[in-house]
């Protein structure tokens, strides 16, 4: 009895001991491939800086497969079918009306500038808004300049772009590709090549990453670019709540030092390698790069004009001061890009 009673005690001794060392444990819904440079350079790199950072208690698994297509990535976590989640904000048109601030024509070169100014003109102006509620809001970023690509011809006036078909990824890219007076279709990054390849789409609005990351570099011969970007695209990086308020103190400091500015950082450094990588593949497989001439900049700063105009008078409505929210994010950004 005396073994017995003694061989208990080990056992309870050994659980307890597995027990708290367990951890804690989130599980990440990805409607990405594993390879695409959104997981590989920016979600599995913050991951390892949320492990890192909690001294290993507190893992994020990315589950084999999404448990919802991209448009359903902010409800998954809202209603706790993932604990995690990442998306982005214009595959829900009209849900999220101030978000747009980062994806405004000409804004800048850098991801990595573009996301922390994102995050710092959050914090200061928009978080207020509460536009993420019923979510607990981890971080914010921007992919690099949005490009004009397509399979038909060089594009470089609006005359060019007349009568084609773009896919686009909604947001400010839905909004100027219809003030170029191209046929717009949203729908999202994942369709790309479905749509090229069947010829339902002539081009598509994508920064230089994407071609590559979604092997588009035989689908398409034309990319023209301009200054800071036709556009940018705003995600999110969010948790459930319930799911937060279950962290401990320790992990929940861990996982906040991880995230925000942090997350930006991580986030744009990562866009930045990949579009470098995805213009070398454009490059190597012969689409023809242009630059925007002058004319055809103005030409579409003329056309696009509205855009901004339009979201400032928005943001206004909802309390948020909108000419000083952009004034901000740009000044942020010209500091970023000159240190």
């Amino acid at each position: 009895m005396r073994k017995l009673f003694s061989g208990v005690i080990t056992v309870g001794v050994l659980l307890s001991s597995t027990v708290a060392n367990a951890g804690q444990t989130l599980l990440m819904s990805s409607w990405l491939p594993p390879k695409h440079p959104v997981v590989a350079y920016i979600i599995k790199p913050w991951i390892e800086v949320v492990e890192q950072e909690s001294g290993g208690d507190l893992k994020i698994k990315i589950l084999p497969k999404a448990l919802g297509a991209p448009p359903s990535a902010f409800d998954l976590a809202k209603d706790g079918v993932a604990d995690v989640t990442y998306g982005v904000h214009g595959y829900q048109p009209g849900r999220f009306k101030l978000t747009a601030a980062t994806e405004m024509p000409f804004l800048g070169e850098s991801a990595e500038d573009v996301s922390v100014a994102y995050w710092r003109t959050y914090k200061k102006h928009l978080e207020k808004a509460n536009e993420h509620e019923g979510v607990h809001l981890l971080g914010l970023m921007s992919h690099g300049p949005g490009v004009i690509h397509n399979n038909v011809r060089a594009i470089n006036s609006v005359e060019d772009m007349k009568g084609l078909k773009f896919r686009v990824g909604g947001g400010v890219a839905g909004n100027a590709a219809k003030s170029l007076g191209v046929t717009a279709m949203l729908a999202s990054a994942t369709k790309n090549y479905e749509m090229l390849s069947s010829g339902v789409a002539d081009g598509t609005f994508l920064p230089t990453e994407s071609i590559r990351s979604f092997k588009l570099t035989k689908l398409l011969t034309h990319a023209t670019t301009l200054p800071g970007g036709l556009y940018n695209t705003s995600f999110f990086l969010i948790m459930n709540p319930a799911k937060y308020d279950g962290l401990t103190e320790a992990n929940k400091e861990a996982l906040g030092r991880a995230s925000g500015e942090k997350f930006a950082r991580i986030a744009g450094q990562g866009w930045d390698r990949a579009d470098a990588e995805g213009l070398a593949a454009m490059q190597a497989d012969g689409i023809k790069i242009i630059a925007a001439s002058e004319a055809f900049v103005d030409q579409v700063r003329q056309a696009t004009a509205h855009i901004e105009s339009g979201w400032v008078e928005t943001a206004n409505g909802l309390g948020v001061d909108g000419v000083q929210v952009m004034a901000d994010m740009r000044a942020e950004i010209a500091s970023l890009a000159a240190e």
